[in-house]
């Protein structure tokens, strides 16, 4: 059992490693934050706020899986080599691609709340 509860610890270390390491990450879950603020404050539904902690949880998940891919190979290429380069930019394109996706959820999601608000408060 202890080594179930180590799985655990060892996960924590590498998210807060990560985390203190990442500048990325740490601007990926800082808009998580943010977002999921505004999402709180326009009072989503449960199936909004699970769209939302979704997008949010992908990309911070491809952020992680990113930051794995790139050390794994820092540490087994010695020189820059074509099919390291092509790993890590690889890695990078799946971050940008959740990225883009969950903008695009936020747009769908958030945006309609936003404009109802908008057009209220101009009245």
């Amino acid at each position: 059992m202890n080594r179930f509860f180590d799985s655990f610890r060892y996960a924590g270390q590498g998210i807060a490693l990560a985390l203190r390491t990442e500048r990325n990450l740490r601007f990926h879950v800082c808009a998580a934050a943010a977002v999921s603020l505004i999402s709180a404050f326009l009072g989503l539904s449960r199936l909004e706020w699970a769209a939302v902690l979704g997008a949010c949880a992908l990309v911070i998940t491809a952020e992680l899986v990113n930051t794995a891919v790139e050390r794994a190979v820092d540490l087994a290429a010695q020189q820059i080599h074509p099919v390291a380069k092509a790993a890590k930019d690889t890695a990078a394109g799946g971050v940008l691609a959740a990225a883009f996706f969950a903008v695009l959820i936020g747009l769908l999601v958030i945006g309609p709340h936003v404009w109802r608000l908008l057009a209220a408060w101009a009245q």
